[in-house]
Parts: structure tokens; C-alpha cells; sequence
């Protein structure tokens, strides 16, 4: 398996995941991550993404290590950067520093297949046909004549990433450690809401 740094930048920020192979635009303006940005594009280049969990309880123990692949300033001190997907990672504590953005140690034995995939057969067509009801449902749009075009591994990550579900779900399909796994807890997610609406329709009716 690939060499990663053990101790790496945190970027915490809530309701927001990615996977491996995907890419997330950020736009950054706190001082503190701007630090962070510009160190690590003077180092590695290298960032983790990990959710806030709710009311100051802290972090989740499972985010994405990403590589900075774009990097803009704008006039008025901004940086917009796109950060690409590499492997997720379990956080083992916190390192002090005298930084203004916080750093840990990690460890990503536990997502090896993020970078050595194992070729697993899913059939996609179930969940994207109910994705497509739930998001329709949701009043959220997607191009499904493009989103179609994808692999099965794409389809899975784009609708984890994209889904309107809660911050606590969306952290579960990180944590799922196989694309069949993700794909299940996917799968199980969307069918909860689509009987919860149907259940409340009933009601009123």
C-alpha cells in the first residue's frame, strides 16, 4: 500500500464528505485555513476532510485525505482550491501545535482497498432508480442523463456525497469500508425515506 504522512492538517467542516477518486471545490477565507492551504501547498499538498459533529462534541473518527489538484487566490484574500480524493483515514489523536488550524495522527489501514480495490460486482439499478424518486420528491435536481453515464464506483460516491440526508448518515456511508457495504447502507438510507414519505402522504390523506 502507498506511503501517507502519519500526521496530517485537519480541515473540519460540517454536512460535507467525499470519497476517493471524487473532487470538492472549497472556498476558502478563515485565517486559520488559510494557513493551513498555504503550508500545505508548500509541503505535500496533502489535507483531511472530516465532518464537525453537533454541539462541540468534537470530530468523527473517519475522514478523506485529498491532494490539492487547483489553486487560486482572488483579490480580496480568498483561496479556491479543488481538493481530489485519495483514501480515507481514522483519526488516532490529536498533535499540538502552535498553529492556528489543528493536526493529528492517522491511520489508513482500514480503507487499504481505497487504494488497492478489490473489483466487486454491484448492480446499481435499484438505488439509482430510487434515488431518483427520493430526489425528485426532495426537489433536488440532477443531470440523471449524465449521472447514468458514470461507473458503478462514481454512481455510489456521487449519490453518498450528494444525497439530502442527515449529517450522521452521510458519515456512515464513509465509514462503510467496501463499495458493497456503501452501496447496502446507501440502498437501506434512501428506501427509509421513501417509506417515511409515503407513510406521512398516507397519514394526511
Amino acid at each position: 500500500m502507498k506511503s501517507f504522512p502519519n500526521q496530517i492538517p485537519i480541515f473540519p467542516l460540517s454536512g460535507v464528505i467525499y470519497f476517493p477518486k471524487t473532487n470538492l471545490p472549497l472556498n476558502i477565507f478563515e485565517q486559520r485555513y488559510l494557513d493551513l492551504v498555504n503550508d500545505s501547498i508548500r509541503k505535500d499538498k496533502l489535507i483531511g476532510m472530516i465532518q464537525n459533529k453537533r454541539k462541540d462534541e468534537g470530530l468523527y473518527k473517519v475522514g478523506c485525505l485529498g491532494k490539492i489538484s487547483d489553486f487560486q487566490k482572488s483579490d480580496d484574500g480568498r483561496i479556491l482550491i479543488n481538493l481530489s480524493g485519495i483514501t480515507r483515514f481514522e483519526i488516532l489523536e490529536e498533535k499540538e501545535n502552535s498553529k492556528l488550524y489543528r493536526e493529528f495522527k492517522v491511520n489508513y489501514e482500514k480503507f487499504s482497498l481505497d487504494i488497492e480495490p478489490v473489483l466487486e460486482e454491484i448492480n446499481t439499478k435499484s438505488i439509482v432508480e430510487k434515488a431518483e424518486i427520493f430526489f425528485n420528491r426532495s426537489g433536488f435536481l440532477l443531470n440523471w442523463r449524465e449521472f447514468k453515464k458514470l461507473n458503478e464506483m462514481q454512481k455510489i460516491n456521487t449519490l453518498s456525497m450528494i444525497a439530502p440526508v442527515t449529517n450522521e448518515e452521510k458519515q456512515k456511508l464513509l465509514e462503510a469500508v467496501s463499495l458493497k457495504d456503501k452501496a447496502k447502507t446507501l440502498e437501506n438510507i434512501i428506501t427509509f425515506y421513501l417509506h417515511e414519505t409515503d407513510f406521512k402522504n398516507q397519514t394526511v390523506q
